[in-house]
């Protein structure tokens, strides 16, 4: 079934005594505005996640099979696509017959939910076109300033026999004491409609925002939790209102100056009474 509701959300969620989202190129320290010092999270780690839910809800079977995967071989995920029609692929070319590449893209978002979920670029040697998704998110930001802590380890065994005498090695771990993030979300129902992102889809995207922390855990990223799942459903397939005005509805305010470190420390209200005509909020979480 396609889509003929837009839809716009808020996604909150929060960091305690962990590493959201580190950055290869500072030393894997979190994510953070260099002029303000707010928490990043960005978007393809938060895909990320949802792609990691989806896969082991689903198992990784066709129709939610995952495109963009650990170690997966795309030249060898394309051919499929070919495989499945009898046809022939040219290197780095789409079929010419504008049917069969209509086909292989096809073929691709048919089987794999990323694709008709965020969209791919698959132009490779064995090219199965692009696919705009129909489903986009922003860098998650920190409501307030983020400091990481850095904090020493030390490795207590070894690797061979021959350094049994030498003194433990030490390395580093960084984590954020505290962070509430937001981030916000956007479901076209237009570019849903071009991919076969359909309604079950969308209801299987909102139970991975709700859930995708509770099956990623590890000592590096500390507790992360779903604190808020907003969504703002148009009556219409080309929206109601903008999204930024629906945005400035939930509003997220500390209780304190002193540094947060619970989600008790904020407060969160909607004004519920300022939704404009033709849209609805529906809270998945909070």
């Amino acid at each position: 079934m396609s889509l003929n509701n837009r839809y716009d959300f808020v996604l909150l969620f929060d960091v305690k005594d962990g590493n959201p989202n580190g950055d290869p190129d500072a030393g894997n320290l979190p994510r953070s505005d260099d002029e303000n010092g707010r928490g990043l999270v960005t978007d393809v780690c938060l895909k990320r996640k949802v792609r990691n839910y989806i896969g082991l809800v689903k198992g990784e079977q066709p129709p939610y099979e995952i495109y963009v995967k650990e170690k997966a071989v795309l030249n060898r995920t394309h051919e499929r696509a070919y495989q499945a029609y009898d046809l022939k692929h040219e290197a780095k070319k789409l079929p010419k017959n504008i049917e069969d590449a209509k086909k292989v893209t096809g073929f691709m978002c048919k089987n794999f939910y990323d694709i008709r979920t965020f969209g791919a670029v698959m132009t490779t040697e064995v090219n199965c076109g692009q696919v705009r998704g129909p489903v986009q998110l922003t860098f998650a930001r920190s409501i307030d300033p983020v400091i990481p802590a850095e904090h020493a380890i030390t490795r207590m065994a070894v690797t061979n026999e021959k350094d049994l005498e030498k003194e433990r090695t030490i390395g580093r771990k960084f984590t954020v004491p505290y962070g509430l993030y937001v981030a916000h979300g956007f479901v076209s129902a237009h570019l849903a409609n071009q991919t076969g992102f359909s309604e079950k889809d969308l209801e299987l995207l909102w139970e991975a925002l709700k859930q995708m922390f509770e099956h990623d855990r590890s000592a590096a990223r500390g507790e992360m939790t779903t604190r808020g799942l907003y969504v703002f459903k148009h009556d219409s397939e080309l929206g109601n209102a903008p999204a930024h005005n629906l945005f400035d509805l939930i509003q997220v305010k500390k209780n304190s100056e002193e540094p947060a470190r619970d989600f008790a420390d904020y407060t969160v209200s909607v004004k519920e009474a300022a939704i404009p005509a033709g849209v609805t909020l529906q809270r998945k979480v909070g």
